[in-house]
């Protein structure tokens, strides 16, 4: 990140942090495990779901931002609303992340799914977005098409695992 001292010797942010897609990617991450953890216990009423995935993602994105300030700042440093905002914004797509899940728990019942079979949408919706989030990342680098491709596999590696500990914690 680029930063430049002003007046009194305070380091500041003056552009924002390019576009980054690392929020999205451990977002979709945190949304998988949300809903494998919750289906892991049993049933569960559909707006907990939805709830669970929403807020943990806003929880997560604000002890990201927190994390994130915290480890920028000059020691002995106060952070502007400016520098809070930009950052904030920054990370937001780890919260977007959590949507599209919530979206597939309310809408399970138009598609005739029970609770478990709503806990399998949620799932693989998460893990189709964070390939999908991964994906993007990587041809927006300009990465060969072989890194892409390594990128999505790797992705739908860290997917699967949450998916087989799902399964286990299940049987």
């Amino acid at each position: 990140m680029a930063s430049r001292t002003s007046g009194g010797g305070r380091t500041a942010l003056h552009r924002e942090p390019q576009t980054d897609y690392s929020g999205a990617i451990y977002g979709a991450l945190l949304a998988a495990s949300v809903v494998a953890g919750a289906g892991a216990v049993g049933p569960f009423p559909r707006a907990t779901l939805v709830v669970l995935l929403l807020v943990t993602g806003i929880v997560f994105w604000a002890a990201h931002v927190y994390a994130r300030l915290a480890g920028e700042r000059i020691h002995a440093q106060r952070w502007t609303w400016h520098e809070i905002w930009v950052r904030a914004r920054h990370e937001w797509p780890m919260v977007q992340a959590a949507v599209p899940p919530a979206i597939a728990v309310v809408i399970s019942p138009l598609l005739g799914l029970g609770l478990p079979g709503t806990a399998w949408f949620a799932l693989g919706v998460a893990l189709a977005e964070q390939v999908a989030w991964a994906t993007v990342a990587a041809v927006q680098s300009g990465a060969s098409r072989r890194q892409i491709v390594m990128s999505g596999l790797v992705n739908l590696v860290f997917g699967l695992i949450i998916v087989v500990a799902k399964t286990a914690v299940q049987h």
